[in-house]
């Protein structure tokens, strides 16, 4: 399911991806983990603004398309622009489940499950330490 986002791969050693996360952003983006359900930062975060990557700093979701999901992580009904996100079947755990990952450095973000709003049906369920939140200019 990964498709080609034509975006410039930026790829880095368990090394350095250690030396520019924290333990936990480590645990989550590169060892596939997740924080627990409503301790995230972004859960019930409403600032207007473009939610990034934190391994690399690419804009995958917008504020306008997060919503409540009830699930205890952020979760948006789409990414911010077509090939910032790849997909990859996740059969852990006894599940089968679509793994979301950064277009750009593959690191994990979450998944995405079917049973979002309108228009897209999507509920992209997003670790709060994958992302860092680039607050919208007062107008």
């Amino acid at each position: 399911m990964s498709e080609d986002t034509g975006l410039q791969k930026l790829v880095r050693s368990e090394e350095e991806w250690k030396s520019c996360l924290t333990p936990e952003q480590y645990r989550v983006m590169r060892l596939k983990g997740t924080e627990p359900p409503f301790t995230g930062t972004y859960v019930d975060e409403k600032t207007p603004g473009i939610y990034r990557c934190a391994g690399c700093g690419l804009d995958l979701f917008d504020s306008e398309a997060k919503f409540d999901s009830g699930s205890g992580w952020p979760s948006f009904f789409q990414p911010a622009a077509e090939g910032r996100i790849e997909y990859r079947i996740d059969t852990s755990h006894g599940m089968f489940r679509t793994e979301v990952l950064c277009a750009r450095c593959g690191s994990h973000l979450g998944h995405v499950f079917e049973d979002g709003p309108r228009p897209t049906g999507k509920r992209y369920c997003i670790n709060s330490v994958c992302l860092t939140l680039e607050p919208r200019a007062s107008r």
